[in-house]
């Protein structure tokens, strides 16, 4: 059996989990058929590595992944973090400043660098409800007391687009903001991007941009998408990705994944 890519990243919400947080037997079968025609998997999500690790350990999953928007790459049959980048936090509370003189007072939460990195919410903070753990803050000055990977920013009455929109222009050259899914805007290092992460990742693997097939849902796909030779859209994906999508697919719920990679195959 042939295939015609060296490496098939994928996103995980929205694209690779279904939306109950599971992975299709379709969809696990068609991926073990890349892999045993010598192709590489590597999920390449915006979520830390605290947020990833039970998924990657449920799939049976023992290669890298590239966690934290790009930030981190990490082992899993090690459970190891290989590489891993934070966000300035001087510069990430002059940046916040900057869009609340914008946009008015924003709800915040972060995430903690490291193997077991928390993740925590301000008062106001909108949590998806699910299994993620998330320790609420008390005390706002709690968030910068430890390095962070990130910060997620959330507001009363724009909507994600407009959030991201605003944050962006407000912010200028100091940081990064993505709209990474549904009620998640998030701050990052400037120039850190899934591309950077994936690229690293990669190259570890020694596989290079032109062996790569990518899937994802969200913005900030985008720079995924741009990196791989072969970007494919979910049916469920955000416009701004389907429009610089080479193939769009079915949904996360229709298998989206392994059609495509069952006709490569």
């Amino acid at each position: 059996m042939t295939f015609p890519y060296k490496l098939v990243a994928t996103d995980l919400d929205g694209t690779l989990l279904r939306d109950d947080d599971t992975v299709s037997g379709r969809t696990r079968e068609a991926l073990a058929a890349v892999t045993a025609a010598g192709a590489a998997h590597i999920i390449v999500t915006g979520r830390a590595v605290p947020w990833t690790r039970h998924i990657l350990d449920d799939l049976g999953y023992d290669g890298l992944a590239v966690c934290g928007q790009g930030a981190q790459v990490y082992h899993a049959g090690e459970h190891k973090l290989l590489t891993s980048l934070t966000l300035d936090r001087q510069l990430a509370g002059l940046a916040l400043s900057k869009v609340e003189a914008e946009v008015g007072p924003l709800a915040l939460a972060a995430s903690r660098d490291g193997l077991d990195g928390e993740v925590l919410v301000g008062p106001g903070y909108r949590v998806q409800e699910g299994p993620l753990p998330a320790i609420p803050l008390q005390d706002p000055a709690e968030l910068w007391s430890a390095p962070l990977n990130k910060v997620y920013i959330q507001h009363p009455d724009l909507d994600d687009d407009e959030l991201a929109k605003a944050a962006r222009a407000a912010v200028g050259n100091l940081v990064d903001v993505v709209m990474a899914g549904p009620g998640v805007v998030e701050i990052l290092p400037l120039g850190l991007s899934k591309a950077t992460g994936l690229s690293l990742a990669a190259r570890r693997l020694g596989v290079k941009a032109a062996d790569t097939i990518a899937f994802g849902d969200m913005p900030n796909d985008i720079p995924m998408f741009a990196w791989a030779r072969h970007g494919v859209a979910m049916a469920n994906a955000h416009e701004d990705l389907k429009a610089v999508a080479q193939e769009i697919t079915a949904s996360n719920e229709d298998d989206g994944i392994a059609v495509v990679l069952e006709q490569l195959l």
